[in-house]
Order: structure tokens, then C-alpha cells, then sequence
């Protein structure tokens, strides 16, 4: 976990706590890992009361775990809560290709294709983290063409959590899936096929839960619910 180079004043818990974030999302804290206030305190240069303030913040957004008198730790993954928000996204990124087809927005094809160079050249550095954060990219470079700030900012705080879980699948084999996966999505783009496109972008979010799910049943320890974990029907209601 790294401390930031200064704590501006009267800002120091919104910094704190988006330290602590960024260390739990990118499993710099791993599920479960206990969290040792007066250490972070010391770490952070702080008193207590802006640890307890981003441990509570963090406690709201469901990575970190208060336990009264016994301490607290970083949340395990839960699952169905990611599968929840993988619906979500089914949802409003296969109406986002519709808004984005419609309005053959050459600028945004234009950002695609550059971020798809991007991936390949994270990929063959072996970059796991850089291609997360260009994978995430391109899935916001789409979903900005429906301009709903709104729901965005709903989904973005709720991202926190599949970040977290997608980062344990991430293998030089995901990343080489991922990008075929983002080819054919913008394969349909670019011929205005949305129907092709649709299903290219349902196909890869399907896929993503479909290895996570496998990962969670072999590695129930750092999930919630992992040992309930199911692959069935219920996750697929739209084909």
C-alpha cells in the first residue's frame, strides 16, 4: 500500500481512503487480510479518527468488514454481487452499442481502435494491471455514447468489487480472450451490425462470469459465497 506523497489538509480522509481503496481493488490487500489501524496510522502519518473514517466509507462500498472489538478486515469477494452487476452491464452496455451504432460516432470507433492497439501492446509486455486499465477503458469509451452521468456514477461506484474479482482470473490466456473478445465487439461497430455486436458484447461479459464462477469454486476461501456458488440458468435469462 502506498502512502501519497503529501495529505492535503482537510482532504486527509477522502486521500486515506482512496489509498486504501486503490491497495484492496488491485489485491495489494487481499480479501480477508487484516486491517491494522494504528499501523495504517503510523504508515499514513495520521491520527485515528481519518482511518476509522475511511474504513467506514469503505465498509459502505462493501471491501472492508467492521468488527466491533475484534478489528477489521478486507471483505471477501462476494460473488452474487458481482454477478448482479455483470447483469447490470449486459443491460446498459448492449444499449449503449445501440445508441453508439445509431449515431455512427467516427471519433469513438476512432478511440476503439486505438485502445485495442493499446491492449495488444499491454498484453505482449505481459502488463496485467495496465491492460485492466485499458480493458476498463474501452468498456467506458462505449458506455459514454448513452451520456446517463448518472447511471454511470451508480455503476462506477459499484465497480470497485468486479475490479477487485477480475483481477484474480487475469492470465496471459484471459488477456489473449479478452481481445479477441473486444475485436468482435468492435467488428459490429464498425459494420453497423448491432445484432452482431450486441451478441459479441453479451458473449464476452458471459464469459468473464463463467471463469470467475469456475475460479470462485476452487478458491472458495477468498469469496463469500463461494462454496454456494452455482453456474445455472439464472445468470443467463436473456440467452
Amino acid at each position: 500500500m502506498t502512502r501519497p506523497p503529501t495529505l492535503a489538509r482537510g482532504n486527509v480522509t477522502a486521500e486515506v481512503t482512496q489509498a486504501l481503496r486503490q491497495a484492496i481493488v488491485t489485491l495489494a490487500l487481499p480479501p480477508g487480510a487484516v486491517l491494522d489501524k494504528s499501523a495504517i496510522c503510523a504508515q499514513f502519518e495520521v491520527s485515528r479518527f481519518p482511518v476509522s473514517e475511511a474504513f467506514a466509507r469503505l465498509a459502505e462500498e462493501g471491501l472492508v468488514d467492521i468488527a466491533p472489538q475484534r478489528g477489521s478486515t478486507v471483505s471477501l469477494v462476494k460473488i452474487a454481487d458481482v454477478r448482479e452487476y455483470m447483469l447490470i452491464r449486459k443491460g446498459l452496455e448492449s444499449e449503449a452499442l445501440r445508441v453508439l451504432i445509431g449515431k455512427h460516432d467516427a471519433e469513438v470507433i476512432e478511440a476503439l481502435h486505438a485502445n485495442m492497439a493499446e491492449q495488444r501492446d499491454a498484453a505482449a509486455r505481459d502488463d496485467a494491471e495496465t491492460f485492466h486499465q485499458i480493458d476498463v477503458a474501452f468498456h467506458d469509451i462505449i458506455f459514454r455514447t448513452m451520456r446517463m452521468t448518472k447511471v454511470k456514477a451508480i455503476i462506477d461506484k459499484a465497480r470497485a468489487n468486479l475490479d477487485r474479482a477480475r483481477r484474480l482470473i487475469i492470465t496471459p490466456r484471459r488477456l489473449a480472450l479478452t481481445i479477441a473478445e473486444h475485436q468482435a465487439i468492435l467488428d459490429g461497430i464498425v459494420a453497423a451490425d448491432t445484432p452482431q455486436a450486441i451478441a459479441a458484447i453479451r458473449a464476452h461479459i458471459d464469459a468473464v462470469m463463467v471463469e470467475l464462477f469456475a475460479f470462485a469454486q476452487q478458491n472458495p476461501g477468498i469469496f463469500a459465497d463461494g462454496t454456494e456458488t452455482v453456474l445455472d440458468a439464472d445468470y443467463f435469462p436473456f440467452g
